[in-house]
């Protein structure tokens, strides 16, 4: 579609140019021909619709002769220079009609003889306009295109990195089931009937989160609802070692939060955490609100002691990719460690609906 007509805020700053125009010309007839304001305006004004008609067609020679390398100026300077006259000689034409039409009037007399003193500009000022009209055509083309460009390596841009958010989504089940499995081997020759417990937990588990994979974010009450779930295969396998605490605001659990965020963080928690300890600890879940940032912190009890430290693992970095990739800047995640306590706080923005 023609690019001046296709929006309504071009089309009204071309018109406006246009009356620019007019009254530029219009005072220049009337210094070079001595013709009244009346007269003058009777003239140009329909002068300067037909023309502005005429020089919104520069955009089909401008589509059709793209200058893409200067083998082709010569060719588009041949093509818009015999436009431009041939249209501004039936323009000048359509102004001697038109004068000698006005001519016929009484009020008019002597119009048209006047006129033809007149004519070298028009003519002159017919092929300046059109050349200008090409030129802004050009620039228009320019601009689509670079337009075009950006909003291409925008999608690309969108493209890369939802396809690394899905690697990085598709880290999480297989890392955790390695570890489940693991533990369901070292329980099958222990404990048969809790191994068959965790089992069928794990299948549960396995079964709600599977179409989380095509989701961009779930409310935290649901991703909440598997972190529990996720426990529970946990609780078959450290028993009274473990033991959950939570901090949830109500006004939280509505909002959006991208899936299995939180298992990653839980997971190193009791790997990492709870597993390091004989008499076992407590893993503390807390979600809060903080201006326009939903603040979600996981903490568990751990030994500063001891070798197998996740404050660089598997799960951190996953989840602070994550972050990093869908808010930018404007999502943290900040580890703290204080004596026997190991905390990782998430700030993110406030969302209450899927984006």
């Amino acid at each position: 579609m023609h690019p001046i007509l296709a929006r309504r805020e071009r089309l009204v700053i071309y018109l406006l140019v246009w009356v620019v125009i007019g009254v530029l010309l219009e005072a220049l007839l009337m210094t070079a021909g001595h013709t009244g304001w009346l007269e003058t305006l009777s003239l140009v004004a329909p002068l300067c619709v037909i023309y502005a008609l005429f020089c919104l067609a520069a955009w089909y020679p401008v589509a059709a002769i793209p200058i893409e390398g200067m083998d082709v100026v010569p060719r588009a300077l041949v093509a818009h220079l015999t436009a431009a006259l041939l249209l501004s000689i039936v323009w000048t034409a359509l102004g001697a009609g038109l004068a000698y039409l006005l001519g016929q009037a009484r009020y008019f007399s002597g119009f048209y003889t006047r006129f033809r003193a007149q004519v070298p500009l028009l003519l002159g000022a017919g092929v300046l306009l059109y050349l200008l009209s090409v030129v802004l055509h050009y620039a228009l083309v320019a601009f689509e295109a670079s337009r075009q460009a950006e909003k291409r390596e925008d999608e690309a841009r969108v493209l890369a990195r939802d396809a690394e958010l899905k690697a990085l989504k598709a880290q999480v089940n297989p890392h955790f089931l390695f570890n489940s499995l693991n533990s369901i081997s070292a329980l099958t020759s222990v404990d048969p009937s809790r191994a068959r417990e965790m089992c069928i937990l794990l299948s549960e588990f396995l079964r709600t989160t599977l179409g989380l994979g095509e989701k961009a974010a779930i409310p935290l009450e649901e991703e909440l609802s598997l972190i529990r779930s996720f426990l529970a295969v946990e609780k078959v396998r450290f028993g009274a070692r473990l033991c959950v605490e939570e901090a949830i605001a109500p006004e939280c659990l509505s909002l959006f939060v991208p899936p299995l965020l939180l298992q990653p963080l839980v997971e190193n928690a009791v790997g990492h955490g709870i597993g390091n300890l004989l008499e076992g600890g407590v893993i503390r879940l807390e979600a809060r609100i903080e201006g326009d940032r939903l603040v979600i912190v996981v903490a568990n009890s751990y030994d500063p002691d001891s070798v197998r430290s996740h404050r660089n693992g598997l799960g951190l970095a996953n989840v602070r990719n994550r972050i990093q990739m869908r808010y930018g800047s404007i999502g943290a995640l900040h580890v703290r460690t204080a004596d026997d306590r190991f905390e990782v706080e998430i700030a993110i923005p406030a969302e209450t609906e899927a984006l």
